[in-house]
């Protein structure tokens, strides 16, 4: 158990990213959220919206509760009791931390904006940081604990964005977009500062770092405000590009029901 947890360090030779037993990992835990998000939104597809916010108010409670019991574990693991402040959750993925409290138990356009949000970046967040997370996978095993709950936290973040789809609580309504890009500029200023200050690398605006973001690399690598900024832009033009994927589906949709 102390292995597993990583007290005293890791002894096992990581298996490597993108290993067997990496892609067997995450696999299996693809294939779980997308059985539960298929069958608890069945389930409750017809039943009403308290129903329907329940299954999302459980979700929200156990990432935020996986990702509250990893900090405190690296506190004690790192005999620092300021550990936390190196392990924010200030990462793409972690945005989903808040929102989806928000999308369960919340009102309102922000409400909405949140289960938009849940949907445009949860099913990605969910495969990049699972299939595609190289520092994890690289420097740790695979039945770590770090790799592990990083993995499930995933897992529940595409598995809320699948669910929601499927039982029809997103709205994706026009005048809710300014709301998916202030939540990501919020997220993303707030990261920045906190890699200025503590020399850290939150959602991975200061250089790729192994991840999936390693595409913004060629151009602009390691300045300090406008490799930033590449990345952000990179953001931006997903949801933009997402919204209007979604909206022309919508209306090819509409014109074969005609």
């Amino acid at each position: 158990m102390e292995e597993f947890f990583g007290f005293g360090g890791y002894t096992r030779e990581p298996e490597g990213f993108l290993s067997w037993q990496h892609l067997l990992f995450v696999t299996v835990l693809m294939a779980l959220m997308v059985y539960a998000a298929i069958f608890y939104g069945k389930r409750n597809a017809l039943k009403s919206e308290r129903v329907k916010y329940k299954t999302l108010a459980i979700a929200a409670l156990l990432i935020d509760g996986f990702e509250l019991f990893k900090l405190i574990l690296f506190c004690f693991r790192d005999h620092n009791p300021m550990s936390w402040v190196y392990n924010l959750p200030l990462f793409l993925c972690s945005i989903q931390l808040f929102t989806i409290p928000i999308a369960a138990f919340g009102k309102g356009r922000l409400k909405e904006a949140c289960l938009d949000f849940i949907v445009i970046f949860g099913l990605a967040g969910g495969v990049l940081g699972t299939y595609g997370a190289g520092p994890g996978y690289a420097s740790m095993p695979v039945l770590s604990f770090d790799n592990v709950v990083s993995g499930i936290t995933h897992a529940i973040s595409g598995f809320t964005a699948l669910y929601i789809m499927i039982v029809g609580l997103t709205s994706m309504k026009k005048k809710n977009i300014p709301f998916s890009f202030s939540i990501l500029s919020f997220f993303a200023l707030v990261a920045y500062i906190a890699n200025r200050l503590l020399d850290c690398n939150y959602m991975f605006l200061m250089s790729s770092d192994g991840s999936p973001y390693k595409i913004a690399d060629p151009w602009l690598k390691g300045h300090p405000v406008f490799y930033p900024l590449l990345v952000v832009g990179l953001f931006y033009i997903y949801i933009a590009v997402f919204y209007l994927v979604y909206y022309r589906i919508l209306a090819k949709m509409d014109a074969k029901n005609k």
